[in-house]
This record gives structure tokens, C-alpha cells and sequence, in this order.
């Protein structure tokens, strides 16, 4: 069985749960359960009337499930959580917490694709093992402008174009099916480190964002996002709050707008006097960031930003 502590570290663990500022008869949904780090932290600060719905569509999540009467596990992708409301008659919920990386347990498990580190891992990517398309999938049947699209839009990606041009002339050899598949058809050079080849440094920048994009585009994570950002803010009563942990500036944007102006976009509505009428209220003026120490305790945790918001 894989334990929580080796499945995944939490990030911003108690920034994130004070955020929440926990009633102890509250309804929480911990939107991406994971390893169960943020979820324990909840049920901890919770009375005996608390409840909490955590979300995982991960069926390696499922071994993580805590035995708690106030705690239930809903199989299932956040982006549905208009459904699991109608499904559990619940009209508002106290607060919502999303830590949107990847666990450490997808990076490590070289049968999932998600890194470049292992030697001809199959190209798969996807969160729900169950459904959907892998990455090989899109890799192979994306037009040369739809998977240049992605590397720009999804990886930012300055030579996307370029890139794409590659990996077709690749697959029309053989089918792109692995992660050295991919390497290969992106020429990228390899060095000896550590007594192993690996990809020289700036080579590794460029494959992380490379890898990002298209595990981005398996999981439609961006529009998953938006979804349950809008339904979170329909569901949260006033004075509710949403605890959002992000990795990228992707999506960190549509994170920063909704709590600003309620939409992805960041349109801004006025009402007659000119005043901004928005549905959040952010707390405090910039995001949080992990200390020194936990960073240097958690590499993960690097690029993490939490943005905290209350229900007005």
C-alpha cells in the first residue's frame, strides 16, 4: 500500500488550511485528495457535525482514502462538482481548497508518462487512467498546427512551431510512443550526469514545458479549472472561503481572475456608481509563497503560489 507521506508531500499544508479559516460544523471539499495530506489537516479541525468531500478521479488515489464518518471520497474530476452537489442535495459549502500540481507519486511512476526521467516510459498523461487520451494519442493524431497550438498555448513555448515540424517528420518513421520516442523526434541532446545520459540543462527547461503542455491538453486542464472555479463560487456561502494552490502562470491567471472579477478573463463589471462588483473578495494583496525552509525541504514547492479569497 502506498502511504500518504510517500504518495505526496502537501504544499503551503498550513497557509492553505488557516486560509480556509475551518468552522468546526462547516461542509469543506478538498477538490484534489492526492495523498490526503490537506483532507487529514481538514477532518483535524473539524467537530463531530463537520463534513468533508474530497475529489480525486486518480484510481491511485483510492488507496489513500481516510476511515472517517464525517469524510467521503467522491470518484470523480473536480470540473463535475455542479453534479456532486446535486447528487448530495447540498446547496453551499463552507469552503473549498484546490492544490492544482501534480503529485510527486504521477512524477515518480514511470508507467503514467508524466517525466522525462525514465527511458521509454509509455507516453499515457492521463489523470483517469480509465478514459480519455493519452499523450501518445495526441502526439500522433494532432495536425502539425493543433500540437503547435498546444506547445505555445500550454507550454509557452517560443519554438513551438518548430517543435511540431519535428515530431511529424518523426512519427511518419514510427509511431511516437514513449517518452524516448519523444526525446528522439525533438533532437534533444543528451549529456552524461551522475553516471547516466540525461538531457543537458537548458534542454530539461525546455522539455518540462514541453511535457506540461500535453499533459495539460490530455487532462483539459484549463477548462476543468474554470468549471469548478465557477461552481465553487456559486456554492460557497457568503463568507465562505476558496483556498487555490497553483504551479504555473497558466493557471494562476485564470485563478487571480476569478477572485478578482469572477470570470477567467478578468472582465471587470461595474455597477451605476462605478463600483467593481465581483463575487470574491481576495485575502491580502499577493499570493503566498512557501518559505526557504520548506522549499529547500520540498523542491516542489518552488513554484507554488496560494491565493486565498472570501465569498462576499
Amino acid at each position: 500500500m502506498i502511504t500518504p507521506t510517500v504518495y505526496h508531500i502537501p504544499v503551503l499544508l498550513r497557509e492553505s488550511i488557516v486560509g480556509l479559516d475551518i468552522q468546526p460544523d462547516g461542509i469543506y471539499v478538498d477538490a484534489t485528495f492526492g495523498g490526503g495530506g490537506h483532507s487529514r489537516e481538514i477532518l483535524s479541525r473539524l467537530g463531530p457535525e463537520g463534513r468533508l468531500f474530497s475529489f480525486d478521479q486518480d484510481a491511485d488515489a483510492e488507496r489513500n482514502i481516510i476511515g472517517d464518518d464525517r469524510f467521503t471520497f467522491v470518484r470523480s474530476n473536480f470540473r463535475y462538482m455542479r453534479n456532486w452537489a446535486r447528487y448530495y442535495e447540498l446547496e453551499q459549502i463552507d469552503g473549498l481548497l484546490a492544490d492544482l500540481g501534480v503529485s510527486s507519486h504521477h512524477f515518480d511512476d514511470e508507467t503514467r508518462g508524466f517525466s522525462f526521467r525514465f527511458d521509454n516510459a509509455p507516453l499515457d498523461m492521463r489523470m483517469n487512467k480509465r478514459a480519455g487520451r493519452t499523450a501518445a494519442d495526441i502526439l500522433n493524431g494532432y495536425s502539425e498546427e493543433q500540437l503547435a497550438d498546444v506547445l505555445y498555448l500550454y507550454g509557452e513555448l517560443k519554438t513551438a512551431r518548430r517543435m511540431a515540424t519535428a515530431i511529424v517528420k518523426a512519427r511518419q518513421a514510427r509511431p511516437i510512443a514513449t517518452t524516448s520516442d519523444l526525446l528522439k523526434a525533438l533532437g534533444v541532446t543528451m549529456t552524461e550526469a551522475d553516471g547516466m545520459m540525461q538531457p543537458t540543462p537548458n534542454a530539461k527547461k525546455e522539455l518540462a514545458r514541453v511535457f506540461q503542455a500535453l499533459r495539460i491538453e490530455v487532462n483539459q486542464e484549463m477548462q476543468a479549472l474554470r468549471e469548478m472555479l465557477g461552481a465553487a463560487q456559486d456554492l460557497l456561502r457568503p463568507g465562505g472561503r476558496l483556498s487555490v494552490i497553483t504551479y504555473h502562470s497558466l493557471e494562476d491567471r485564470i485563478v487571480k481572475n476569478f477572485m478578482r472579477a469572477g470570470n477567467a478573463e478578468g472582465r471587470a463589471t461595474q455597477d451605476f456608481f462605478g463600483r467593481l462588483q465581483a463575487p470574491l473578495r481576495q485575502i491580502g494583496s499577493k499570493p503566498i509563497v512557501p518559505t526557504e525552509e520548506e522549499q529547500a525541504r520540498n523542491p516542489r514547492s518552488r513554484s507554488a503560489k496560494l491565493r486565498i479569497a472570501e465569498k462576499i
